[in-house]
């Protein structure tokens, strides 16, 4: 199967405050993002035409750009506005969205205080986790390098930067022969997936890494909300690989993962092995699957 080149699609993409045909949203070859790696980003979904927590997502592209002190031309309610269009534009109804901020081609060089902010928000059509995926669940590795340090990098936010070495992870894991890599800290205790938060249920618990070193994802947050609205005790703190023993169940959460549940992790010569679709997990899903309007097409996850 060869996968799609997403420069040439029909449909509109939302460009520095208007809507342009897909094909003619370009940017200079000297654009300092494309060089420096000077952008941030986000994944939103929409489902039956619903962004999910729109508003989370374009305050914390916000927060990002001045995170990595980009000056945001555009409030909160302008993107959520665009957002909005840009999905209706395209006829979208189950779809993801990529809103990006990115500095521009006025100034070459480390420094990019006098390049110009440039903001982007595309959307396609991206069903439902499939159910062959949710019912085998995932197969995870030990990952190649572990996440940056917080001394050394903004690393709580969402930057382009910072993936680069996701994309190394996850490359390395598809070679292996795996569906994802469960990454490190930089103090060694289990911090996600190459792109998504991971939960393990032990004793009827939840747990999860204090987000110190990675994104605190807005699907994370809604899943504890949720496990506290139904009386699952969370337990967020520093956890071990070896607490993989423990664990009856592990999940990842994300824009795009929503709740997958994880079958396997082989990690440096142990291969630990968990319940899909355990009991905790299955209340939980059941709880995100009514809030996201996924009731109805509960079969397809």
């Amino acid at each position: 199967m060869v996968d799609p080149d997403f420069r040439d699609r029909d449909g509109w993409i939302w460009l520095d405050g208007e809507l342009v045909p897909w094909r003619d949203a370009q940017l200079h070859v000297l654009s300092h993002g494309l060089h420096y790696a000077s952008s941030v980003f986000e994944g939103e979904r929409a489902y039956n035409g619903r962004i999910f927590k729109l508003t989370e997502h374009s305050r914390r592209l916000i927060e990002s750009s001045e995170a990595l002190e980009f000056d945001m031309p555009y409030s909160v309610e302008e993107l959520d506005k665009a957002t909005q269009e840009t999905i209706q534009a395209n006829n979208l109804e189950n779809c993801y969205v990529r809103p990006i901020a990115w500095k521009g081609s006025e100034q070459m060089g480390v420094i990019n205080t006098r390049a110009r902010t440039r903001v982007a928000i595309a959307a396609w059509a991206w069903d439902y986790i499939a159910s062959e995926i949710w019912e085998k669940g995932l197969r995870l590795c030990a990952a190649r390098f572990r996440k940056a340090s917080p001394e050394s990098f903004p690393v709580t936010v969402k930057a382009g930067g910072l993936y680069l070495v996701n994309t190394l992870n996850k490359n390395h894991a598809l070679r292996e022969g795996y569906d994802d890599a469960l990454v490190l800290g930089s103090r060694g205790k289990i911090a996600e997936s190459t792109s998504a938060n991971i939960f393990l249920v032990i004793d009827g618990a939840l747990h999860t890494p204090i987000p110190d070193c990675f994104l605190n994802g807005i699907t994370r947050q809604t899943v504890i909300s949720l496990a506290n609205d139904l009386g699952i005790e969370v337990v967020e703190r520093d956890i071990d690989v070896a607490e993989l023993a423990r664990a009856s169940e592990v999940f990842l959460t994300g824009t795009a993962v929503e709740m997958t549940p994880v079958a396997v992790i082989d990690y440096e010569g142990n291969s630990y092995q968990f319940t899909v679709g355990g009991p905790v997990e299955m209340r939980l899903i059941g709880a995100f699957r009514e809030l996201t309007g996924m009731a109805a097409r509960a079969g397809s996850v």
